[in-house]
């Protein structure tokens, strides 16, 4: 093993240490066969100078500005801090002069770091920062990695793959890539799972429902009258997203009352499953305005013309929103009517789907 010293300075702006490392002299090279990495820790009292199991007293503070003798390895000289939340501003050295800036990371809950890539990078830039940092979050014990992309930075992309991250899900305006760096179970939520549908069942006191044929998809062009169905956006309750439909679909506003039943499937759609809820809602006005781009006629139709179509008499899942929907009106059949509450884990407001009126019935009236 040939050794020899390299002379560095180092500069902490306090209050954050944020550090930069400049290589004032350098007398001869030195190169280790079996050397540990080389890492720069920042502890309460100012700054640590580590190399393998040793390290100097050279420390930092207030900004003051010190020299020290020390020994590394040019492939594998890290510097990291011993609070990572968030991890930032900490610059690893490569080949003992250039300087490869770690990439910004903030912890999640659950032992892992999350990156949000804001400014553009060059790929190579950012491949090697990624891969420094994930170096330094293996010695931190990190677990899983996520790096989300906005569409606009998508240079980063084969980087990222390149050091192990894959697709976990993406959205209009971003990708969002996972690493799990443990060597056991990958233990990252999946990708959203589901997708959530309605399906309006809308009654006028001339027991009417509301109906409609639709100019796209599989029930183009075959006649059949159905009831308004549409998929819930993000951050929409099923309730409203019922509501918005059949005003999107037919011009008609109605009030939410109950969903009557569900029905789940699996690889439906882009292989996800799907939530269909069969929602009762009460009109509150009556003068319809089809959708022009997606409908093609609606109407009110007495309910018994409705349920006679062949398409709805067949066994299975029309037959079954027909039984429903008809014994709500005929046999008092109670489904789940919104109640609002709070999701204790984010705070925030949302609804409870409860069959209220055997809920709220006297104990002696219960079966």
């Amino acid at each position: 093993m040939i050794t020899a010293p390299i002379r560095a300075s180092l500069l902490c702006f306090n209050p954050y240490n944020k550090c930069f490392s400049s290589v004032s002299s350098i007398q001869r090279f030195s190169f280790f066969s079996r050397a540990k990495s080389t890492a720069l820790a920042t502890g309460s009292a100012g700054l640590k100078l580590c190399f393998g199991d040793l390290c100097s007293n050279s420390q930092i503070s207030g900004g003051v500005k010190v020299g020290a003798e020390f020994q590394f390895d040019r492939r594998s000289m890290s510097i990291s801090s011993s609070n990572p939340s968030p991890v930032a501003d900490q610059l690893l050295m490569e080949n003992g002069v250039q300087p490869t800036e770690l990439l910004i990371a903030v912890n999640d809950e659950y032992g892992g770091v999350i990156i949000e890539m804001e400014e553009p990078m060059d790929s190579e830039v950012f491949r090697s920062s990624l891969s420094a940092s994930l170096s330094q979050w293996r010695k931190e014990g990190k677990r899983g990695v996520w790096i989300k992309l906005p569409i606009e930075h998508a240079n980063l992309v084969e980087p990222a793959v390149k050091e192990g991250f894959w697709y976990h899900h993406a959205e209009p305006k971003y990708l969002m890539l996972v690493h799990w760096l443990p060597k056991t179970e990958n233990t990252l939520p999946a990708n959203a799972s589901h997708r959530v549908g309605i399906c309006a069942f809308v009654m006028n006191d001339e027991r009417e429902v509301l109906v409609v044929q639709e100019n796209a998809g599989k029930f183009k062009g075959t006649g059949v009258w159905k009831f308004p169905t549409g998929v819930i956006e993000q951050g929409e309750d099923v309730s409203l997203g019922a509501v918005r439909e059949v005003k999107e679909e037919t011009g008609i506003d109605t009030e939410f009352v109950e969903v009557l039943a569900f029905r789940q499937n699996h690889k439906s759609f882009f292989e996800k499953s799907d939530l269909f809820f069969v929602c009762m809602l009460r009109p509150l006005s009556f003068d319809i305005q089809k959708q022009e781009s997606e409908i093609e006629d609606a109407k009110w139709m007495p309910v018994d013309e409705f349920t006679a179509q062949p398409f709805w008499q067949r066994e299975g899942l029309p037959k079954h929103i027909v039984d429903v929907c008809l014994a709500k009106m005929d046999k008092g059949y109670a489904g789940f009517a919104p109640t609002p509450t709070i999701t204790s884990s984010s705070n925030q407001s949302s609804y409870m789907y409860m069959n209220c009126q055997c809920l709220n019935q006297p104990s002696s009236s219960r079966i």
